[in-house]
């Protein structure tokens, strides 16, 4: 039979039409290169304590994608162990959990991967799902026996009412269910455009509740704590009522008051800062104070009691001024020497000198016991010193002389330390200059039968009425004019 051309040409079209047609159904839908060599796919074995449903083919997934199939299903000595199938180019992490799922009641059965950690290895051909890390399905009929036992023992007039209300409950509601549920439709597609995000919220939720669990005792006290404070405002809803009408014009005159203090207030609060470090920093003796002072006062009333109720009570507290002088003796080592001490009777005030003057004999001394060198450090506990910055340095407190009183030549001590006793690192002041000298007096010889004597100018002055046969009457007085007034 001869065909025409035009019968070859569309016998032609049609062979390669078909030809193209069967090898994407092979390549593509039938898939047979990876059916039949294993091509583009590798294969993880997975240990099941029963097969719970899963056979030969079934479908298995990854965050809700199909990754692979299940290429077979076979019985162990320990159980049961699944092949899968997984397609090549997806990194599934090998820490994961492993799950078989039922679509239905009725089969439908699938894997479903779920990893613990994102950033674990990914899986790769030959790995092992182990026995601890899967799970299957209970088993139905165990489950619709449970569902029938329960059905059964609730009772029927009981089961009628449940269903009599919940018509009444939900009646007319349609539109509003209807937003419930277009509302959570649109809470699960984001749910799953976000699936990474919040299964590491999943993941990481554990450690919150479990510190939730810990404190629930805390937060049960906290609870009935917050009830009973909402009871409280309750029975006194008229007071509180009162302070927030009243809340505001107060608070205005508080303004009012901070505003009028404002040029002052600062300074004073700048003030009280130092004050306030001070008390910090003193704030054992402070308390110490406040422990003592009451016990004086105590001890003060009690001087009175020895002249109560009797006739010398018009003389008030009972004392004694036995003073005890020179016990013991005053303490004159590290002060100016006696060559260098001023006069009491003098009237001057000049200048201290640098440094400082104390009582510098041991601490054990019994001179001055409660001297400069025996205070307390107060941020140093168990060292005394006589000054802050040797309190707050590494240098110790150094007795002059040993302790050994004045020797010699008072400004050479034997330990070389200047008197008064100057900073760390201070140089001693250098020695004042010597006073100008005195003018020489002019001394003139008088004549007392004239009255006549030679000034310093070198002139011949005449005091005429201090002469022998002057006048009489002449005072002290006039001795001070010059001569001739």
């Amino acid at each position: 039979m001869r065909l025409s051309r035009r019968i070859r040409i569309q016998l032609t079209i049609f062979t390669v039409v078909m030809v193209v047609t069967v090898a994407v159904m092979a390549l593509h839908f039938i898939n047979l290169p990876a059916m039949l060599f294993g091509v583009g796919r590798y294969t993880v074995t997975m240990e099941l304590p029963k097969s719970g449903g899963l056979y030969k083919s079934g479908n298995v997934t990854y965050r809700g994608t199909k990754v692979g199939r299940v290429e077979s299903v076979r019985l162990t000595e320990t159980g049961v162990e699944a092949v899968l199938s997984l397609t090549s180019g997806i990194d599934i992490p090998s820490d994961l959990e492993a799950e078989v799922h039922s679509q239905s009641a009725v089969g439908e059965s699938y894997v479903l991967l779920l990893p613990r950690n994102g950033a674990s290895p990914p899986l790769k051909n030959g790995d092992v799902i182990a026995l601890a890390d899967t799970s299957v399905p209970p088993d139905v009929n165990a489950l619709l026996a449970a569902a029938s036992t329960g059905l059964r023992a609730i009772p029927r007039d009981n089961l009628k009412t449940v269903i009599d209300e919940s018509y009444t409950a939900v009646g007319g509601l349609g539109p509003e269910l209807s937003r419930v549920i277009q509302g959570a439709s649109t809470l699960a597609i984001d749910a799953r455009e976000n699936l990474d995000p919040l299964t590491t919220l999943i993941d990481n939720a554990q450690p919150v509740l479990d510190s939730q669990t810990t404190t629930s005792d805390a937060i049960q006290a906290w609870a009935s704590q917050l009830a009973t404070v909402t009871a409280e405002l309750q029975t006194h809803d008229e007071a509180v009522a009162g302070v927030i009408a009243k809340g505001g014009p107060a608070a205005a005159e508080v303004r009012q008051l901070v505003e009028r203090l404002a040029p002052t207030l600062p300074i004073l609060l700048a003030n009280l800062v130092s004050v306030g470090q001070v008390a910090l920093t003193y704030q054992n003796d402070i308390e110490q104070l406040l422990v003592v002072f009451p016990q004086a006062i105590a001890a003060g009333q009690a001087g009175i009691l020895g002249n109560l109720n009797t006739k010398q009570d018009y003389k008030g507290q009972y004392l004694s001024f036995n003073l005890n002088l020179n016990l013991p003796p005053p303490c004159t080592t590290g002060f100016m020497p006696a060559q260098q001490q001023r006069v009491a009777a003098l009237e001057d005030y000049p200048q201290r000198p640098a440094g400082d003057l104390y009582c510098r004999t041991p601490q054990d001394s019994q001179f001055n016991v409660r001297g400069a060198r025996n205070i307390p450090c107060e941020t140093v506990p168990g060292k005394r010193a006589p000054t802050v910055a040797m309190c707050e340095s590494n240098e110790q407190y150094v007795p002059l002389n040993d302790g050994v009183n004045w020797k010699g030549d008072p400004n050479a001590t034997l330990s070389g330390q200047p008197i008064p006793q100057l900073p760390p690192g201070q140089a001693p002041p250098a020695a004042a200059a010597p006073a100008p000298e005195a003018p020489p007096l002019a001394v003139a010889e008088y004549d007392p039968a004239t009255g006549g004597y030679v000034g310093p100018d070198g002139r011949h002055y005449t005091q005429a009425d201090l002469a022998r046969g002057a006048t009489a009457g002449k005072s002290w007085q006039t001795m001070l004019l010059p001569p001739g007034e």
